[in-house]
This record gives structure tokens, sequence and C-alpha cells, in this order.
């Protein structure tokens, strides 16, 4: 006679499933661990291969001279980008006090007051708008707002003429294409994605708190001013940051109407350049040492971009401490 094997129990089928189930928890974990440090990665590889690239640049300009330096001459080997780094940060900021608070009313009509009906058909739009190509920006921006703005960057400028501080910035300019005019099409450029992440931020904040504020007697007003926008804070920073590297890498958009000119001015309505719009303008022409400084440009505005974010993080942190305290 043959000995049968006893009959499994259903603690050995637990056991067995129990197994399983952990053998599978533990790939999954490793696989997203995986996915994770692969963004880490690829951030560290492109760094380090765009400074490889740029080192005889920054060599031959020294790191501080080649972000301060005020010239850029390629042809006598003369690279200083801060006239770029300048412009840049002027163009990205214009687009963000535009941008910001008109998409965060976007979304907060989204969110709070459009009917059902209406909200989908915004909806639609402004994710339509966020899929138009930059150089259809930069085109409309080029043949429709510079020359229907000139006119009133004149009118502008000879209204604030008496006051001493806005006299100057915003001084009287004879062409549309300038620091102001960018900074406008960054604007609408960047609306689209921060309104889209700002709609989804605030549709997380809780009913039971709205209705709390309102059963406290809030309008509605005060009920998004205490409970909608502190919930939202975090995530509408995110968005903002994300719009800001949206603004600080567009290039053919502010290449077609920041006017392409290589000086510092405070002057709103004056000509200027970007560190983006630069490398569009000038890689397929470049060789040697010049490509190498364009490449050192993309280095720079990479860290930049990663200042930018930390201290953004930073921000958020500290605005939950405080939350946190206010609410304990």
């Amino acid at each position: 006679m043959t000995a049968t094997a006893p009959p499994e129990t259903s603690e050995d089928l637990d056991l067995g499933g129990d197994s399983r189930a952990r053998g599978a928890d533990r790939s999954f974990r490793g696989l997203v661990t995986l996915a994770g440090l692969m963004v880490l990665v690829i951030l560290a590889l492109i760094l380090v291969t765009t400074t490889l690239r740029a080192m005889p640049a920054l060599r031959d300009e020294g790191l501080w001279g080649f972000i301060t330096g005020t010239r850029w001459a390629p042809n006598e080997d003369i690279f200083g980008t801060f006239p770029m780094l300048y412009g840049t940060l002027v163009t990205s900021l214009i687009g963000m006090i535009v941008a910001v608070p008109v998409s965060i009313g976007i979304a907060l009509f989204i969110t709070e007051i459009a009917h059902r009906r209406v909200r989908k058909y915004i909806v639609t739009v402004v994710d339509l708008l966020a899929t138009i190509p930059s150089v259809v920006f930069g085109l409309v921006g080029v043949l429709v707002v510079v020359p229907f703005i000139t006119d009133w960057y004149q009118g502008f400028a000879r209204l604030v003429d008496p006051i001493p501080v806005l006299s100057s910035i915003f001084d009287e300019s004879n062409t549309g294409r300038n620091y102001f005019t960018a900074g406008l099409v960054l604007a609408i450029m960047t609306i689209p994605i921060i309104t889209s992440i700002a709609r989804e931020v605030f549709d997380t904040v809780p009913e039971t708190d709205k209705q709390a504020a309102y059963a406290l007697g809030a309008t509605r007003w005060e009920m998004i001013r205490g409970a909608v926008l502190p919930h939202s804070f975090g995530g509408l920073v995110g968005a903002s940051m994300l719009g800001l590297g949206r603004a600080m890498g567009e290039t053919i958009a502010v290449a077609l109407v920041i006017g392409g000119s290589f000086h510092i001015s405070a002057n709103m309505f004056d000509t200027g350049n970007t560190m983006a719009a630069v490398i569009a303008q000038q890689w397929g022409e470049s060789t040697g040492l010049h490509t190498d400084a364009l490449v050192g440009i993309g280095v720079v505005l990479f860290a930049i971009t990663i200042i930018i974010n930390f201290v953004a993080r930073w921000v958020v942190r500290r605005a939950e401490t405080k939350m946190r305290g206010a609410h304990s």
C-alpha cells in the first residue's frame, strides 16, 4: 500500500497565502522604490553631464564671473550671463504676479461658484489652453499683442511720468517687445497649469469644513478665506512653483517678444533677454567655447530652479507648522 499525504489544513493554506502576499508586497515596494530612485539618478546625471560639458566656459570665466558678468560677446570669448539672468527673473516675476491671482480666482470660481453645467465647459477650455504649443503663444504675442499694446505702454508711461520711482520702472518705449510683454505672454501660458492644479487642490477640501464655516454664520468669502485657502496653501505653492518652472524655462515664445538685447534695465518697457531664449537663439550657430557657455547657462538655470523649489518647500513647512500651532 502506498501512503497518502495528509490533506492540507486551512492553517497551511492561510500561511501559504500570507507568504505570497508578503512576497508580492516586497516586490511592489522594491519596484516603486526603484522608480523613485530613478528620478534622483536622472536629475543627477543631467546635472553632472551638463556641468562637465560647460566646464571649459566656467573655467575660462570663473563661476562667479560667468554668473555676474554683464557682457556677452561670443566672438571675443566673453560670456557674462547676468543680463540674461536678470531678464529671466524679471519676466518670470511679472508672469507670476499676473498669473497666480488670476489662476486662483478661476479655480475658486470653478469649484465654489460656477454651476455644474458651466463648470465642465470652463474646465475644457482651460485644459485646451494648456495644450497650445508655446510657439503659437509667441506668434500671437508678436503679431497681435505687440502692435496693440505699444500705444498703451506710451500712455501709461506718460501717466506715471511725474512719479519719481514709477517713471523709472515704466519709462516710454518705442516697441512693444520688452520685459513686460514677455511677462504677460508667460502669464497666459502658465495660467492653465496653475489653474488646473489649484482646482484639484480645492476639490480636496473636506465638505464638512465648508459646512461648518457656513453653520457659524460665515459668508461665502469668509468660508473660502477661513476653510478653503488655509487647507490648500501647500498645494497652491506647489502649483505656483510648477508655473514658475514653466515660465523660467520658456524659450521660443519669450524669444519672439522680449527684444533680444543684452543689457540690464530697470525699465519694464525696455528690451532684454532670458537664459532659455538665448540658448534657443544661438545654439544653431554656436561652436566650441560658445556652445559650452550655452550649456553653462542651462546649468545655472537648472540650479536656480532647484534652489527655488527648496525655498518653496521651506515656506510650505513653516506655514503648515504655524497652522498646526494655531489649531492646537
